[in-house]
């Protein structure tokens, strides 16, 4: 037991001081396999194991597919589509920040992409038409936790791949609550603007909506691909992943051609390089969670829980799960191939729905990315718009209020996630 508390001290201080996961994972493990006196055969052993899981295909497929979507010129285009639909709106820009994270989020599934595709275009034209530089890196960071949300999605990814759950389950379970939580964001941005006075972005107009529809209607190929495909049931998510890839290179390649070959080129070294650091912090967690079961970690936190929750509660025992990884969440990014390892056995032993707490813990690592000390997120907006990350948290403050709201909604209506699968199921 003194090993495993041991190595997760170590673990959560070099984080904060800033080392790469990569690398406080590597000193991790080692610190735990030293002090338990573990065979060091052990290690390359469970490294293996947690990268040979078959659904982790989908992975550096979905991470090419989104690469050449960000790179393809598909922002511009979904950007213009989102300011006909909700320009008009009081506030109207605001709700294009949203809208187009929303889209985006349907063809990227990451948070990080998302912000890369679109925070350099929303950001900047928010504070061009008056909007603070601070709340247009809040909402920002906010709406682009849309993206792992609506599938396809990287955190859903890897917690398919740790959990054994089906991720065309877990993707179909992301859908409303994705829509859901893009809905709550325009709802508390209409009465920001209502209380500061933001005026319509641009007046309706129907022919603007079907000339910028049309211009972006291939490109909302690809999640009706990915979506249509899992419901239907026309191919597994890891064989959505290739076609996706693969209509991707073609749209941004044959029909828009904007990608040259060049172009095309660093699109896959980045994803290489992506799906490298993915799978290595992935194996690590493995070694990291077998290291921990071994010292009974998950016993004593069941013991623990059951210590703290006094009533014979399942809400209560799912909150205090969510709670530690919001918490843990603040820390760790990526959040849910180092935790979930840990946790696993607490989930069966309280017969939690794996699919339910899949999507509730993919928005604890949307908080995570939103809350300090690492707020990544929040860095990576403040740096677009030029402002101080600490004004850029308070900023979002109502957006990190109402995503704790949604996330209790989403705890105490499960069918909301649990619901659409179900359906599919039969």
């Amino acid at each position: 037991m003194l090993a495993a508390v041991a190595s997760l001290l170590v673990l959560c201080g070099l984080l904060i001081l800033g080392v790469p996961m990569i690398v406080g994972l590597i000193t991790a493990v080692a610190l735990d396999l030293w002090l338990t006196g573990a065979w060091a055969s052990t290690l390359p052993q469970m490294m293996v194991s947690g990268m040979s899981r078959f659904v982790l295909l989908a992975l550096p497929l979905f991470v090419l597919a989104g690469g050449v979507m960000n790179a393809g010129g598909i922002s511009a285009r979904l950007f213009e589509f989102a300011r006909a639909l909700v320009g008009p709106l009081r506030g109207g820009l605001a709700h294009v920040n949203v809208v187009t994270s929303m889209f985006f989020g349907g063809m990227i599934g990451s948070s990080t992409a998302d912000l890369a595709g679109t925070g350099s275009i929303v950001i900047p034209a928010m504070k061009k038409h008056g909007y603070p530089a601070d709340f247009s890196a809040a909402l920002s960071a906010s709406s682009a936790g849309i993206g792992p949300m609506i599938p396809p999605s990287s955190p859903m990814i890897l917690y398919s791949a740790v959990t054994g759950t089906s991720l065309g389950a877990l993707f179909l379970a992301g859908l409303i609550p994705g829509i859901l939580l893009g809905a709550s964001q325009m709802a508390i941005v209409a009465w920001l603007a209502r209380r500061y006075g933001w005026q319509p972005y641009a007046g309706f107009s129907w022919r603007e909506i079907l000339r910028a529809g049309w211009r972006a209607a291939l490109s909302f190929g690809l999640p009706v691909i990915i979506v249509g495909g899992l419901v239907i049931g026309v191919f597994t998510p890891t064989e959505a992943s290739a076609f996706a890839a693969g209509y991707a290179i073609f749209l941004a390649c044959a029909v828009y051609r904007v990608l040259r070959l060049r172009d095309l080129y660093r699109v896959f070294v980045n994803a290489v390089q992506l799906t490298g650091e993915l799978l290595l912090i992935v194996s690590l967690s493995f070694a990291l969670g077998w290291g921990l079961a071994n010292a009974h970690v998950p016993e004593i936190l069941a013991r623990g829980i059951d210590a703290l929750v006094i009533v014979d509660s399942q809400f209560l025992r799912v909150l205090s799960l969510v709670l530690l990884a919001i918490i843990a969440g603040m820390i760790l990014d990526p959040l849910i191939p180092v935790l979930l390892p840990i946790i696993l056995p607490t989930l069966l032993v309280y017969q939690i729905d794996l699919i339910h707490f899949g999507v509730l813990m993919v928005i604890a690592v949307v908080i995570g990315q939103v809350t300090p000390p690492m707020a990544i997120a929040l860095v990576i907006t403040g740096r677009i718009a030029e402002v101080d990350q600490l004004r850029v948290f308070r900023a979002n403050l109502p957006f990190l209020w109402g995503m704790l709201a949604f996330l209790l909604i989403i705890m105490a209506l499960p069918e909301l996630a649990t619901w659409l699968p179900s359906i599919v199921r039969e």
